[in-house]
């Protein structure tokens, strides 16, 4: 415990000495574009060594966790209340974020000054139904390992692990080497994880020096205003885990609270997956419910993300002087429930998903361009937000399956996550 709150400090150190720097470097060099490249490299660097991570600990968590569980009738029923709360909260998530924008509008103050020109350099081929239930099912698990394609990879898992759990005595031997191979992954996070503070410290410090702080001023209103329904956001999936967990909640957020500030810091969700899975076993969710409704929640529950998708679409449309009818807007949500699934792991994909409704919407794909300077900003609170709504997510399934333990009662021996 100790060891893990020293981190998070060094991690709230590193980001407040990032911003300094970045400060610092972007009044005094001549060049801060160049230094900003140099960091981005440790960054990319710190990225990739947690992404090589991400496929060979879901699919060891998740078969362990559904080998175990042995009845494919607990699966199809944890599988059912998983899906009924990531609906629920991704609808609350993008009605939010529609019903902020209408109320701040905040891209009055650009209305009549654009021109529908210029390129975001975003992919905006849209998402149809058809693409999104293929791509569920890998034409090889291999390339889905190698592309970290989180939903194919629980596709296999899930089929894997109720096979083995058919299979009965026969697969135990292979389970244990799968729960050998997640034990070893957590061990390779836990040194991965050294690095953190270096890579927070090169994000921070090289976007405040490429951009200097007057891009928080330039788009302060916007930012707070997204900030604020971020926070109202917040609030409502606490409220909501408060209702299932009760006063646990608070203790939930403590033990995710270093994951939060990674995801935060890194302005990546997969940074944070490893030790998010972590803090749910230490608050007592069992291992077959973390590593069953964790990575899902990666690919169906980006609450944080989805609210963003609402607030920056509508955000174009009204800088271009675009009046969107609530009819529209709410066609608008429904497109977005579906091509918001499956981002989690794609750079810049709430950019991409949006790029690809604007299109749809006829709004000038170009007004990403208006987002670009700030979306590093504002996919840290996207990110901190995904990781507390995964996890208020697991939680409160854990409880509905009486899985929920105190900390000291679980079952130390069927999760590996300890």
């Amino acid at each position: 415990m100790e060891k893990k709150n020293r981190l998070t400090t060094w991690i709230l150190v590193a980001l407040a000495l990032g911003i300094l720097a970045g400060y610092i470097l972007n009044t005094t060099m001549a060049a801060p574009a160049s230094y900003s490249d140099a960091m981005s490299l440790i960054t990319t660097v710190f990225l990739r060594l947690i992404k090589m991570i991400i496929a060979p600990l879901v699919f060891s968590t998740l078969v362990v966790g559904i080998a175990r569980m042995g009845d494919a009738g607990d699966v199809g029923r944890i599988g059912v209340k998983t899906l009924a709360w990531f609906f629920i909260a991704s609808v609350m998530s993008l009605a939010l974020g529609l019903v902020l924008v209408n109320i701040f509008r905040p891209g009055d103050a650009l209305a009549g000054t654009l021109a529908a020109t210029g390129h975001a350099d975003l992919a905006t081929s849209s998402l149809t139904l058809k693409d999104f239930i293929t791509h569920l099912v890998p034409a090889s698990i291999i390339d889905g390992m190698a592309k970290n394609e989180i939903l194919q990879i629980v596709v296999f898992s899930l089929f894997f692990g109720l096979a083995a759990a058919a299979v009965g005595k026969k697969a135990e031997p292979m389970i244990d080497v799968v729960d050998g191979v997640a034990h070893v992954m957590l061990k390779v996070t836990g040194y991965v994880m050294q690095f953190a503070p270096v890579a927070v410290f090169a994000a921070v410090s090289g976007i405040i020096a490429k951009e200097g702080l007057i891009v928080l001023k330039t788009y302060g209103v916007f930012m707070a205003e997204f900030y604020f329904g971020i926070a109202v956001l917040w609030g409502l999936l606490i409220a909501a885990g408060f209702i299932f967990l009760g006063k646990r909640i608070f203790d939930l957020l403590t033990e995710v609270r270093g994951p939060t500030i990674l995801a935060f810091s890194t302005a990546s969700s997969e940074a944070a997956f490893p030790k998010t899975l972590e803090g749910l076993e230490r608050f007592g969710v069992r291992n077959r419910i973390a590593a069953f409704v964790l990575p899902i929640g990666y690919s169906f529950n980006l609450d944080g993300s989805m609210m963003y998708c609402t607030f920056a679409a509508v955000f174009i449309a009204q800088a271009y002087g675009i009046e969107l009818s609530m009819g529209t807007q709410i066609s608008m949500m429904a497109v977005l429930m579906l091509t918001s699934k499956g981002m989690a792991g794609v750079p810049r994909a709430s950019l991409v998903v949006i790029a690809a409704t604007l299109s749809q919407f006829n709004i000038p794909e170009a007004g990403l361009v208006l987002l670009l300077s700030i979306d590093h900003f504002l996919d840290m609170a996207r990110s901190a937000t995904n990781v507390i709504g995964n996890s208020i997510a697991t939680a409160v399934v854990a409880k509905w399956e009486g899985e929920l333990t105190a900390p000291a009662e679980k079952d130390v021996a069927t999760a590996p996550l300890n």
